[in-house]
């Protein structure tokens, strides 16, 4: 399976990430991709690098003035005087305004941010440009020939809303490879999230459309970030009423009922007649993730790839979470091999 990867990506080189009450080295680090790219190379994917797609592909799906905000938060948050990374310490809570944007850096933080884990650092911006070309560059690739891809995203994005930031996202990915799908002729969209995180971003962008399924599998929000999305009675408004479907599940859920969840996901994604599948791919539901609470093991991960491949679509993957760092790349390559025995006939 042909895979993009930008080394743009490593701009982003956070040190602080706010957990357990304390500031401790971010979960999601350059060393993730390095761990992903090395089982690829050793299961022989080619990597390409892709093009420059600039930013009218966000602007599709992001406010304007958010991302302007990200483009520049970290110059100004330097030229306030600053000495540490930036992190957001206030935001318009319930009995606060929540109609203006501040002047201050500070208070534009708590405005555009929706937690507090995530800093914004020098080459943020650069590597969250980067991590969208990549999107780009595979779904460009699915549409033109029909084949599977995998964009190896980093940051990743599905926690990205309209116009805010968090849980280490800052730009859609997911979205915007549906997006770019949606303009290229495509009718409508499946985006599958199997990420342990609720993919809160993702939801809310395509929340009051029918051109878009989004379909999450993930820990029970009453116990799990991101908390306040992802319970099953969020079904979509208006016209996109039905096309959001949820699917929490406690810690420890066995992976025969994740995939049980997953087979009625797909069931979903057929009746809807969708015409391309995007899978916003985090392997967090690994055992041995440090911040996650399933239960997959290495071999789970090819039995996800068939599952996925079962449902005949041109599939598009981009990496989300996964921070268990030994095992990511096996798990990646796992599910990738997994499609691929189905899609290649191999026995």
């Amino acid at each position: 399976m042909l895979t993009f990867f930008s080394e743009g990506s490593r701009q982003r080189q956070a040190r602080s990430e706010l957990h357990d009450g304390a500031l401790v080295t971010p979960f999601e680090r350059p060393e993730r991709m390095d761990l992903v790219l090395a089982a690829l190379s050793k299961a022989a994917f080619e990597v390409r690098s892709p093009s420059d797609y600039g930013l009218a592909p966000v602007l599709a799906v992001h406010d304007a003035d958010y991302v302007a905000f990200l483009e520049n938060c970290w110059q100004a948050w330097q030229a306030a005087g600053h000495a540490g990374e930036a992190i957001p310490n206030i935001w318009p809570a319930r009995t606060m305004r929540g109609d203006r944007i501040p002047q201050s850096v500070s208070g534009q933080l708590g405005y555009y941010a929706l937690a507090a884990e995530t800093s914004i650092t020098e080459g943020t911006f650069a590597a969250a440009m980067a991590s969208k070309d990549t999107a780009l560059a595979a779904t460009d690739h699915t549409l033109a020939t029909g084949e599977p891809t995998f964009g190896l995203c980093r940051p990743p994005g599905h926690h990205a809303a309209v116009d805010q930031f968090g849980g280490y996202c800052f730009f859609n990915n997911a979205a915007i490879a549906a997006q770019r799908a949606l303009d290229a002729g495509k009718r409508r969209v499946a985006i599958l999230d199997v990420d342990f995180h609720h993919g809160n971003g993702t939801q809310q962008i395509f929340y009051r459309r029918d051109d878009v399924l989004f379909a999450s599998l993930h820990g029970d929000p009453d116990v799990t970030f991101p908390y306040f999305s992802g319970y099953t009675d969020e079904t979509g408004e208006g016209v996109g009423e039905g096309f959001t479907i949820n699917y929490p599940l406690p810690p420890g859920t066995s992976v025969a009922t994740w995939m049980a969840a997953l087979d009625e996901a797909l069931a979903h994604i057929h009746r809807a007649e969708c015409e391309l599948l995007v899978v916003s791919l985090g392997v967090d539901i690994f055992e041995g993730d440090p911040i996650s609470a399933f239960t997959f093991q290495h071999v789970d991960f090819i039995a996800l790839g068939q599952r996925l491949a079962a449902a005949g679509l041109p599939c598009v993957f981009l990496m989300e979470g996964g921070y268990a760092v030994e095992d990511i790349g096996v798990n990646v390559v796992n599910v990738l091999q997994g499609f691929e025995e189905v899609t290649q006939g191999v026995k």
